[in-house]
């Protein structure tokens, strides 16, 4: 299939069925974070999945791949990120299976109606405040810091289009784990799973992954230390795995 590039595009594959993505580097290209989510998520077959602030559409993507999810959208707010991922929908030939829309998170129970999902992931902004220099109309900031939308908005329209019982699955940085496991129980979507990950064993953890349910029960299982490297430059065979090489 030709797929037109834009300036500054590439076409990167994914290792996953032979898919590709489209990216831009001078925008924002997606990270290991998004792989690792990925890989974390469970989605049952049949399921239906969000994934809000998608960005190029990775984890649909990914997930489509890697699932036997029955239908999956991305929702970006960024119009020419949302442009990337239907078009790279489009080149993997996957107009069936997923939709990209462009939209608000803060709005996202609005735009799909309440209940309506199995599964929502998300790979949302991660810096408050005024952590890093940033220019708030580039797309990287959008992407990384809380402009567009908080924390507890995400939390707040996930519990809202979940259904009873579904799942919602998120990476975020452990240094703000107290508050995502406050805002998370406080919206009633209760967390079930944790994983910290590691860049190498002797570091400390730069990740934490987290499933939580729509009205679950309070119990959390904290699974083992998921490591990145095992020496410069070479993955763990945990990384290969979820990279699919």
């Amino acid at each position: 299939m030709t797929t037109n590039l834009k300036e500054n595009e590439r076409i990167d594959e994914l290792q996953r069925n032979g898919y590709k993505i489209i990216q831009n580097q001078e925008k924002f290209c997606f990270g290991m974070d998004a792989v690792l989510l990925s890989g974390f998520a469970r989605v049952k077959k049949g399921a239906t999945v969000l994934d809000m602030g998608t960005g190029t559409g990775i984890i649909p993507i990914l997930l489509e791949a890697k699932t036997e999810a029955s239908h999956l959208t991305g929702l970006e707010i960024q119009e020419e990120s949302a442009d990337m991922a239907m078009r790279s929908v489009a080149l993997n030939q996957l107009q069936d299976k997923i939709d990209i829309v462009i939209g608000d998170i803060k709005e996202s129970s609005m735009i799909f109606g309440a209940s309506s999902y199995d599964v929502v992931t998300c790979n949302p902004p991660y810096m408050i405040g005024q952590h890093g220099l940033k220019n708030s109309d580039e797309p990287k900031t959008i992407a990384r810091h809380e402009i567009m939308c908080t924390f507890e908005d995400v939390a707040r329209e996930a519990a809202r289009i979940l259904k009873p019982g579904g799942k919602f699955y998120l990476v975020h940085r452990p240094f703000r784990l107290a508050e995502i496991i406050e805002t998370l129980v406080r919206y009633r979507i209760e967390p079930k799973r944790m994983q910290l990950v590691y860049p190498y064993i002797d570091k400390e953890p730069n990740m934490v992954l987290i499933e939580a349910a729509r009205g679950g029960r309070s119990r959390l299982t904290v699974e083992k230390p998921l490591i990145v490297y095992k020496e410069p430059n070479v993955y763990t065979d945990e990384i290969y795995d979820i990279y699919g090489y």
